[in-house]
């Protein structure tokens, strides 16, 4: 556990050093303004929406963008990277198991994008406040859950982006495959699920195999997980009417999610264990 420790203090300093968490926290924190202030338009007692709810759809899209590219970006060379630079056989000199490098590396990134995440999403909720906007509990609550999902949902792809960088022999490599990644997941699989949908018509993809479909990509469980989990966020979001199709609870998706964290950083374990340096 010491060993686990010590590599995660060790990447936190290097994020530190490289400004990773700087520029991480900013880019969130001022694309959150920006939306917080932009999104209070259309508030208001005219159309009953609440600032906060506006905020937390808002945020929610953006991060099925942003957050997996960070979490690629600062993971897909950890592995691969190190190599390359002679520093992964350096610590592997020491009494320290491969596994024991990974779960380190990983719980130290996603500390970082923890930090980033609630410190740059933070600020959407101080600007509410000092606007003098009024929060009740459910969504407050209902801010808290995108919070810690858009936590999760970066370990997803921090863990994906370990098993690319495990896989691949040089960074360039590592880099354009998640990239591809980055692509299929967050923009391709969901206009051909779209364009499924619409050939089919209804006609033969049932609500259960379209549920089926949507836990196959992380971001869509996000998504799922975000904007129908709470009542007045889902009607000013535009999946009201799956709401009352939805069949899927939020702890099963919260299960999905971290499922789908475990499964690729235990194959990117394997894999570096079989590794030669």
């Amino acid at each position: 556990m010491n060993a686990i420790l010590t590599i995660t203090a060790k990447e936190i300093r290097q994020a530190i050093r490289n400004r990773w968490v700087l520029a991480a926290t900013l880019l969130l924190a001022a694309l959150a303004l920006s939306l917080t202030f932009l999104g209070s338009a259309p508030s208001g007692s005219n159309v009953g929406a609440r600032p906060l709810d506006i905020v937390i759809v808002s945020l929610s899209s953006l991060t099925i963008f942003l957050v997996p590219l960070i979490a690629l970006l600062i993971s897909h060379d950890a592995i691969v990277g190190d190599m390359e630079r002679g520093t992964m056989l350096l610590l592997l000199s020491y009494p320290v198991a491969r596994w024991q490098v990974l779960i380190g590396k990983f719980f130290g990134h996603l500390a970082v994008l923890a930090f980033a995440t609630c410190l740059g999403y933070g600020a959407a909720v101080g600007a509410l406040l000092a606007t003098g906007s009024q929060m009740d509990r459910e969504g407050l609550a209902a801010f808290a859950a995108m919070i810690g999902s858009s936590v999760l949902l970066g370990a997803v792809f921090v863990a994906i982006g370990y098993w690319v960088s495990a896989l691949v022999r040089d960074r360039g490599t590592a880099a354009g495959i998640s990239i591809g990644l980055w692509l299929l997941l967050v923009l391709v699989y969901d206009m051909a699920l779209l364009g499924l949908l619409v050939l089919d018509k209804g006609q033969n993809i049932s609500g259960s195999a379209l549920n089926a479909l949507l836990l196959l990509n992380p971001t869509d469980v996000y998504r799922l997980f975000n904007l129908t989990g709470f009542a007045n966020v889902s009607m000013f979001s535009g999946m009201a009417g799956l709401v009352g199709s939805a069949t899927l609870s939020a702890e099963f998706l919260v299960a999905v999610l971290a499922l789908w964290t475990l499964v690729p950083l235990a194959f990117a374990s394997l894999s570096f264990s079989r590794r030669e340096l």
